[in-house]
């Protein structure tokens, strides 16, 4: 028996699964599959996966991946690939499994592309650019302890600008992202309404993972 990483994207529609109900699709395309997993012992066995760092409702990810535990390990990777992709939905696709060379829990950072596409999208960039030039932004940011107003700025310090057009601009941005505490890319919006008091819709894809030296998770 042995670890492997599921890679697998999560677009378009599927942007609006719940980790919850992400989780009990792969149970079912799995099963469906009849992949020889790992499962649970006990009353109501289920097969064990982990899915790395959960992704927010609304966000997309090119890089997602779950953890499973392999009975048989000369199974086909390809095998596995296109089994599991007959029985998931639409948006959701793997498309490649490797070996798990690191742990799940050490994912520390993600980076994200943020799309913002309005008519005065440009405007919007420079409204941006000139909250950040302040002292501090604050945001209300809500965690399991309760919640409390922090300062995004050192956390969006090092945001890129990829392209800006009138109506289209897009930043990367690496953020933190652990079980320790993470930055959600919609506090920069909520900030934004804060001071310009204007609510922005922006497409948000994960596109990587990296551990606490920034080395890729793999």
């Amino acid at each position: 028996m042995k670890n492997i990483r599921i890679w697998f994207k999560k677009l378009n529609t599927a942007r609006y699964i719940s980790h919850l109900d992400l989780s009990r699709c792969m149970e079912r395309a799995i099963h469906k599959a009849k992949l020889p997993f790992w499962y649970t012992e006990g009353f109501n066995p289920h097969v064990f996966l982990t899915i790395t760092m959960p992704l927010s409702l609304g966000f997309s990810g090119t890089r997602e991946s779950m953890d499973v535990k392999l009975l048989d390990d000369n199974y086909p990777y390809k095998d596995i690939i296109s089994k599991l992709n007959s029985g998931l939905p639409k948006d959701i696709e793997v498309y490649e499994v490797t070996e798990a060379k690191m742990k799940p829990g050490a994912v520390a950072f993600s980076k994200y592309e943020i799309e913002i596409n309005e008519a005065d999208a440009s405007a919007i960039a420079d409204n941006i650019g000139k909250m950040f030039s302040e002292e501090k932004v604050m945001v209300l940011k809500k965690t399991k302890k309760g919640e409390g107003e922090i300062d995004i700025k050192p956390d969006f310090a090092k945001m890129k600008t990829v392209i800006k057009k009138e109506n289209f601009v897009k930043y990367t941005v690496i953020l933190k992202s652990s079980n320790n505490g993470s930055i959600n890319p919609n506090l920069l919006f909520e900030a934004y309404n804060n001071k310009y008091g204007k609510q922005i819709y922006a497409r948000i894809n994960r596109v990587f993972c990296y551990d606490e030296k920034m080395n890729l998770f793999i």
